[in-house]
């Protein structure tokens, strides 16, 4: 008998989850999209994220993080090729990183059918927190399904980011547009995030702009700001605050 899988983008969906639909809740408690990302296999990588997450970010030790995030990603691996999976995921870059990670590790353990993307309605495509149930209900009923050639290229995408070979991913991304648009979006805002010379980067730069246009050093105004001008890189408070810490450290 198969089984349905829905992984998803983190614990507020998971507790917002429509009763209506069936299934195993995988949660993908991570934030890929910062910080440390090499290992060729599951467990190096876990063990590179567990101390970076743990210097970092608010959590008590290594354990607690394979607890919590290492223990969920590797029930993944036991999901079954006739098993069906339905990946919850924005068009976000922090999300979308999320997104390539999971899916690069079904395919490489040989899940490579019935698997579907549920995306957030238009809209919203940035948040599934302002869906209802019922919203929710029907993204579920118009996943997509990602098969043959397009899973093949989209499981790269984790490995290129990962050997940060960004111009690979710009050509794959332009290559799978018509079907997946919001991939180039995605990969341009993870390209313009890239210091070259004096310049720190989109992020850092459109955080600058932000504090001179706000005329304020004060964290809670700025991160509301930036999150409105760069919802394309779905960053949290956490991320922010480490590149609004550093500009003010340097002025």
């Amino acid at each position: 008998m198969h089984r349905i899988y829905h992984i998803v983008n983190g614990d507020c969906l998971k507790e917002m989850f429509p009763k209506n639909i069936e299934g195993e809740i995988i949660v993908a408690r991570e934030c890929l999209v910062d910080g440390e990302v090499s290992g060729d296999s599951l467990d190096e990588l876990l063990q590179l994220r567990a101390k970076f997450i743990c210097s970092k970010y608010p959590i008590d030790s290594e354990e607690e993080y394979h607890q919590g995030t290492s223990a969920e990603l590797k029930k993944i691996l036991e999901i079954n090729e006739k098993d069906e999976v339905n990946l919850w995921f924005e068009d976000d870059l922090f999300c979308q990183v999320n997104f390539w990670f999971c899916l690069n590790l079904l395919f490489e353990n040989d899940k490579k059918q019935n698997i579907f993307l549920v995306l957030p309605n238009k809209g919203n495509e940035y948040s599934f927190g302002r869906m209802n149930q019922e919203e929710l209900s029907v993204a579920h009923e118009h996943k997509m399904s990602i098969e043959g050639k397009s899973l093949e290229l989209l499981a790269k995408l984790w490995r290129m980011y990962q050997h940060e070979n960004w111009m690979e991913m710009h050509a794959l991304a332009e290559q799978l547009k018509d079907q997946f648009p919001f991939l180039l979006p995605a990969v341009n805002a993870q390209i313009d995030r890239l210091s070259k010379g004096k310049y720190e980067g989109r992020p850092k730069e459109s955080l600058r702009k932000i504090i001179s246009d706000l005329e304020t050093n004060e964290f809670a105004p700025v991160f509301q700001e930036f999150c409105k001008r760069e919802e394309v890189y779905g960053f949290g408070d956490l991320q922010v605050r480490t590149l609004f810490d550093e500009i003010l450290k340097n002025k």
